[in-house]
Protein backbone atom coordinates (compact mmCIF):
# COMPACT_ATOMS: atom_id res chain seq x y z
CA UNK A 1 0.00 0.00 0.00
CA UNK A 2 1.27 3.48 -0.81
CA UNK A 3 1.22 6.12 1.88
CA UNK A 4 1.12 8.78 -0.85
CA UNK A 5 -2.33 7.64 -1.97
CA UNK A 6 -4.12 5.90 0.90
CA UNK A 7 -6.52 3.04 0.33
CA UNK A 8 -9.95 3.83 1.77
CA UNK A 9 -12.50 1.05 1.90
CA UNK A 10 -16.28 1.26 1.88
CA UNK A 11 -18.03 -1.51 3.80
CA UNK A 12 -19.95 -3.12 0.95
CA UNK A 13 -22.41 -5.42 2.69
CA UNK A 14 -25.51 -3.23 2.32
CA UNK A 15 -26.46 0.40 1.75
CA UNK A 16 -25.30 3.26 -0.49
CA UNK A 17 -21.84 1.88 -1.23
CA UNK A 18 -21.47 3.16 -4.80
CA UNK A 19 -22.15 6.76 -3.84
CA UNK A 20 -19.38 6.73 -1.25
CA UNK A 21 -16.93 5.12 -3.67
CA UNK A 22 -17.66 7.88 -6.20
CA UNK A 23 -17.22 10.63 -3.59
CA UNK A 24 -13.94 9.16 -2.31
CA UNK A 25 -12.57 8.88 -5.84
CA UNK A 26 -12.56 12.70 -5.93
CA UNK A 27 -10.39 12.90 -2.78
CA UNK A 28 -7.07 11.56 -4.13
CA UNK A 29 -7.44 8.19 -2.42
CA UNK A 30 -7.88 4.67 -3.77
CA UNK A 31 -11.48 3.72 -2.99
CA UNK A 32 -12.31 0.03 -2.72
CA UNK A 33 -15.32 -2.02 -1.56
CA UNK A 34 -14.71 -4.17 1.52
CA UNK A 35 -16.58 -7.46 2.01
CA UNK A 36 -13.89 -9.78 3.36
CA UNK A 37 -11.43 -9.82 6.23
CA UNK A 38 -8.52 -9.83 3.75
CA UNK A 39 -9.87 -6.66 2.12
CA UNK A 40 -10.32 -4.97 5.50
CA UNK A 41 -6.66 -5.69 6.28
CA UNK A 42 -5.58 -3.73 3.18
CA UNK A 43 -7.22 -0.37 3.91
CA UNK A 44 -5.92 2.76 5.66
CA UNK A 45 -9.45 3.95 6.45
CA UNK A 46 -13.03 2.70 6.21
CA UNK A 47 -16.40 4.25 5.40
CA UNK A 48 -19.50 2.62 6.85
CA UNK A 49 -22.37 3.75 4.62
CA UNK A 50 -25.98 4.53 5.18
CA UNK A 51 -28.45 1.70 4.84
CA UNK A 52 -30.20 -0.43 7.46
CA UNK A 53 -28.20 -0.76 10.66
CA UNK A 54 -29.78 -4.00 11.89
CA UNK A 55 -29.19 -5.70 8.53
CA UNK A 56 -25.62 -4.39 8.45
CA UNK A 57 -25.05 -5.68 11.97
CA UNK A 58 -26.24 -9.16 11.01
CA UNK A 59 -24.15 -9.21 7.83
CA UNK A 60 -21.01 -8.20 9.73
CA UNK A 61 -21.46 -11.38 11.74
CA UNK A 62 -22.31 -13.52 8.72
CA UNK A 63 -19.22 -12.34 6.83
CA UNK A 64 -17.05 -12.80 9.96
CA UNK A 65 -16.10 -9.12 9.90
CA UNK A 66 -17.48 -7.95 13.24
CA UNK A 67 -14.58 -8.80 15.52
CA UNK A 68 -11.82 -7.98 12.97
CA UNK A 69 -13.42 -4.58 12.41
CA UNK A 70 -13.75 -3.92 16.13
CA UNK A 71 -10.08 -4.80 16.55
CA UNK A 72 -8.91 -2.52 13.75
CA UNK A 73 -10.97 0.37 15.13
CA UNK A 74 -9.47 -0.23 18.57
CA UNK A 75 -6.02 -0.14 16.97
CA UNK A 76 -6.77 3.30 15.49
CA UNK A 77 -8.22 2.67 12.02
CA UNK A 78 -9.77 5.94 10.76
CA UNK A 79 -13.46 5.48 10.06
CA UNK A 80 -16.40 7.53 8.81
CA UNK A 81 -20.01 6.47 9.26
CA UNK A 82 -23.02 8.16 7.67
CA UNK A 83 -26.57 7.57 8.98
CA UNK A 84 -26.63 3.80 9.61
CA UNK A 85 -22.85 4.01 9.80
CA UNK A 86 -23.17 6.47 12.67
CA UNK A 87 -25.45 4.00 14.46
CA UNK A 88 -22.93 1.19 13.94
CA UNK A 89 -20.03 3.26 15.32
CA UNK A 90 -21.88 4.31 18.48
CA UNK A 91 -21.25 2.81 21.90
CA UNK A 92 -24.99 2.78 22.72
CA UNK A 93 -28.11 2.79 20.54
CA UNK A 94 -31.66 3.58 21.62
CA UNK A 95 -34.61 1.99 19.79
CA UNK A 96 -32.40 -0.67 18.20
CA UNK A 97 -32.94 -4.42 18.17
CA UNK A 98 -31.75 -6.37 21.24
CA UNK A 99 -29.45 -8.49 19.06
CA UNK A 100 -27.93 -5.52 17.23
CA UNK A 101 -24.13 -5.28 17.44
CA UNK A 102 -22.22 -2.05 18.03
CA UNK A 103 -18.67 -1.23 17.04
CA UNK A 104 -18.21 1.13 20.00
CA UNK A 105 -15.76 3.45 18.24
CA UNK A 106 -17.45 6.66 19.41
CA UNK A 107 -18.54 7.29 22.99
CA UNK A 108 -22.07 8.45 22.19
CA UNK A 109 -25.69 7.49 22.65
CA UNK A 110 -27.56 7.47 19.32
CA UNK A 111 -31.31 7.23 18.81
CA UNK A 112 -32.13 5.12 15.77
CA UNK A 113 -34.70 6.55 13.28
CA UNK A 114 -34.99 9.63 15.49
CA UNK A 115 -36.13 11.86 12.64
CA UNK A 116 -39.03 9.57 11.80
CA UNK A 117 -40.04 7.44 8.83
CA UNK A 118 -38.92 7.67 5.20
CA UNK A 119 -41.66 10.21 4.49
CA UNK A 120 -40.19 12.47 7.20
CA UNK A 121 -36.88 12.80 5.35
CA UNK A 122 -35.70 16.39 4.97
CA UNK A 123 -32.74 18.63 4.15
CA UNK A 124 -31.07 21.39 6.12
CA UNK A 125 -28.04 23.70 5.84
CA UNK A 126 -25.49 22.99 8.57
CA UNK A 127 -22.38 24.73 9.80
CA UNK A 128 -19.86 21.91 10.26
CA UNK A 129 -16.70 22.44 12.28
CA UNK A 130 -13.64 21.82 10.14
CA UNK A 131 -15.39 22.61 6.85
CA UNK A 132 -14.85 26.05 5.40
CA UNK A 133 -17.07 28.00 3.05
CA UNK A 134 -20.83 27.75 2.64
CA UNK A 135 -22.95 25.63 4.97
CA UNK A 136 -23.16 21.92 4.19
CA UNK A 137 -26.45 20.84 2.64
CA UNK A 138 -27.41 17.83 4.75
CA UNK A 139 -29.85 15.13 3.59
CA UNK A 140 -31.56 13.23 6.43
CA UNK A 141 -33.30 9.93 5.52
CA UNK A 142 -34.77 7.97 8.45
CA UNK A 143 -31.81 9.42 10.25
CA UNK A 144 -30.54 9.00 13.80
CA UNK A 145 -29.51 11.80 16.06
CA UNK A 146 -27.08 11.85 18.97
CA UNK A 147 -28.63 12.04 22.42
CA UNK A 148 -25.37 12.53 24.32
CA UNK A 149 -21.60 12.28 23.92
CA UNK A 150 -18.66 11.44 26.15
CA UNK A 151 -15.94 13.88 27.18
CA UNK A 152 -13.59 12.89 24.34
CA UNK A 153 -16.18 13.42 21.58
CA UNK A 154 -16.17 16.67 19.60
CA UNK A 155 -19.55 17.89 18.34
CA UNK A 156 -19.14 19.08 14.75
CA UNK A 157 -22.72 20.04 13.84
CA UNK A 158 -26.20 20.43 15.27
CA UNK A 159 -29.57 21.03 13.62
CA UNK A 160 -30.31 24.78 13.56
CA UNK A 161 -32.52 25.85 16.44
CA UNK A 162 -35.28 27.39 14.33
CA UNK A 163 -39.07 26.81 14.42
CA UNK A 164 -39.03 24.73 11.21
CA UNK A 165 -36.69 22.21 12.83
CA UNK A 166 -39.32 21.11 15.35
CA UNK A 167 -38.15 18.42 17.77
CA UNK A 168 -34.85 18.12 15.90
CA UNK A 169 -33.77 21.67 16.80
CA UNK A 170 -30.38 21.66 18.47
CA UNK A 171 -29.84 17.92 18.06
CA UNK A 172 -26.30 16.67 17.45
CA UNK A 173 -25.86 15.29 13.92
CA UNK A 174 -22.08 15.19 13.35
CA UNK A 175 -19.30 14.17 15.73
CA UNK A 176 -15.65 13.21 15.82
CA UNK A 177 -13.65 11.19 18.31
CA UNK A 178 -10.00 10.86 17.44
CA UNK A 179 -9.80 9.42 13.93
CA UNK A 180 -13.49 8.47 13.77
CA UNK A 181 -16.06 10.75 12.13
CA UNK A 182 -19.82 10.19 12.06
CA UNK A 183 -22.75 12.06 10.53
CA UNK A 184 -26.49 11.47 10.80
CA UNK A 185 -26.86 12.81 7.26
CA UNK A 186 -25.74 11.58 3.83
CA UNK A 187 -22.94 13.76 2.34
CA UNK A 188 -22.49 11.20 -0.44
CA UNK A 189 -25.86 12.17 -1.95
CA UNK A 190 -25.32 15.89 -2.54
CA UNK A 191 -22.24 16.19 -4.73
CA UNK A 192 -20.51 18.26 -2.03
CA UNK A 193 -17.30 16.39 -1.34
CA UNK A 194 -16.09 18.43 1.62
CA UNK A 195 -17.04 15.90 4.32
CA UNK A 196 -15.29 13.12 2.40
CA UNK A 197 -12.23 15.33 1.96
CA UNK A 198 -12.23 16.00 5.70
CA UNK A 199 -12.18 12.25 6.28
CA UNK A 200 -9.54 11.67 3.59
CA UNK A 201 -7.32 14.25 5.33
CA UNK A 202 -7.80 12.30 8.58
CA UNK A 203 -6.69 9.11 6.85
CA UNK A 204 -3.61 10.80 5.39
CA UNK A 205 -2.69 12.29 8.76
CA UNK A 206 -2.89 8.82 10.35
Amino acid sequence: MSAAQPVVGVLALQGDVREHLVALAECDVLARPVRRVEELAQVHGLVIPGGESTTMSRLLTNFELLEPLRLRLKEGLPAFGSCAGMIMLASTVLDGRPDQHQLGAVDMVVRRNAFGRQVDSFEADLDVTGIEGDPVRAVFIRAPWVESVGDEVEVLATVPDVPDSGAAAGRIVAVRQGRVLATAFHPELTGDGRVHRLFADTVRAA
